[in-house]
């Protein structure tokens, strides 16, 4: 066995299993679960529709690289999404199909961490399990940067010593964040490319949320965007990622792409030969379909922008309540201890909610997410208002 799957930590809905395993919460109150990051908006019947009308593809195997129409409306995409120049982006040398973020961002790191050089990965606290399990299973040491309500939840990059830094071999940045929300600026990306050229690790930005935003319509900065406005079009040092299962309500469908630096995407091309997570064909014409339209992501949005506002009208006098710049999560402060929150909130409302603290780990500064919770508001409005008035009763007893 490879020892080092030892150092896996449980994952933190094993962890809440645990955590609600000795309860039984009221029969009379249906279970409602704001735990897991799952949509269930219905999948757009334009992706359905491709889906079932190239099935007589399965007799193929697909390629790695994908089919070139797919490579081109996904770069397309890119560039009428993040403002980058048709010149800047090739379908073939800049972006790579993938079966889901999931998959990519754990393999990535396989394939570009130098076990040799016994090097860090810099992850945000908290963080996507993934980003962790991955760099120890590359055999990488994770550092963890604590994402604060001082720092509007995002990583306190200013922290990070340049000892640091310079054993830093790939950085994970979650733009918008998760939990929180949290959006980078133009700025902070900028300075993080700058970092990666100072001492040579590289960004892999997951940027599966990005198309769920609200704040006056402003709209997630992508890396590559920051990466062109600051005259890095080559993209040297940037990798991001995107998946339709957020943004188009297709989960199942394990469909997404990595873009950015050519010379890595050649490299993880090669890795990727071997490692085999293909596209089936009725899949890539799926996604054809889905990175083709934008108004299913505007109805999208629409959705989740009455879910948020119905449940913070709601409960939102009763605890800390703070509508993210993006993404499907609320990340509230409670009053007690999370664990504490989310057992008892579970015991007398048959609600389940996430601690926070099972997203982050203990560094010198604390536990970032101690005292929160994370709320997904990925169920329908009905269940989501009736959430938020047991929610609400349930914090007022407190």
């Amino acid at each position: 066995m490879n020892p080092d799957l030892a150092l896996l930590q449980p994952y933190p809905f094993e962890k809440l299993a645990q955590l609600k395993s000795c309860i039984t919460p009221p029969t009379h109150l249906t279970h409602i679960a704001l735990s897991i990051g799952e949509p269930k908006h219905p999948t757009p019947s334009i992706i359905t529709q491709a889906l079932t009308e190239n099935l007589n593809s399965l007799g193929q195997y697909p390629s790695t690289h994908g089919l070139d129409s797919l490579r081109e409306s996904i770069a397309a995409w890119l560039c009428d999404r993040f403002a980058l120049q048709t010149t800047d982006i090739s379908p073939h040398d800049h972006v790579l199909p993938v079966s889901g973020t999931r998959e990519a961002l754990f393999s990535f790191a396989q394939c570009v961490i130098d076990k040799q050089q016994k090097g860090i990965v810099a992850i945000p606290n908290p963080f996507y399990q993934i980003y962790e399990g991955a760099t120890l299973l590359a055999g990488a040491e994770p550092y963890f940067i604590n994402c604060n309500e001082n720092t509007h939840y995002l990583p306190d990059y200013d922290s990070v010593d340049q000892s640091v830094w310079k054993k830093c071999q790939l950085l994970y940045i979650c733009n918008p964040g998760n939990p929180s929300g949290s959006m980078h600026s133009t700025t902070q990306l900028c300075h993080l490319i700058k970092l990666a050229h100072r001492y040579n690790f590289i960004i892999a930005a997951d940027e599966c949320y990005s198309e769920i935003y609200f704040k006056d319509g402003k709209k997630p900065v992508g890396l590559l965007q920051a990466s062109a406005t600051m005259g890095n079009k080559n993209f040297a040092r940037c990798i991001v990622f995107h998946s339709l299962s957020k943004r188009s309500n297709a989960p199942g469908l394990r469909s997404g792409f990595v873009a950015g630096d050519p010379a890595i995407i050649n490299v993880y091309f090669r890795y990727r030969t071997y490692h085999g997570c293909t596209l089936p064909l009725p899949t890539q014409y799926a996604s054809i379909a889905a990175w083709s339209d934008e108004k299913h992501v505007a109805q999208n949005r629409a959705l989740y922008q009455e879910k948020f506002a119905a449940v913070i009208d709601i409960a939102g006098d009763s605890m800390q309540l703070e509508k993210p710049d993006a993404g499907f999560y609320l990340w509230a402060k409670t009053p007690v201890a999370d664990d504490v929150f989310a057992q008892k909130l579970f015991q007398q409302q048959n609600i389940t909610v996430l601690p926070g603290q099972y997203l982050s780990r203990d560094t010198r500064q604390g536990n970032p997410g101690e005292n929160h919770v994370r709320m997904a508001l990925v169920t329908s409005l009905d269940e989501c208002v009736d959430a938020a008035n047991r929610i609400k009763q349930f914090t007022q007893s407190l």
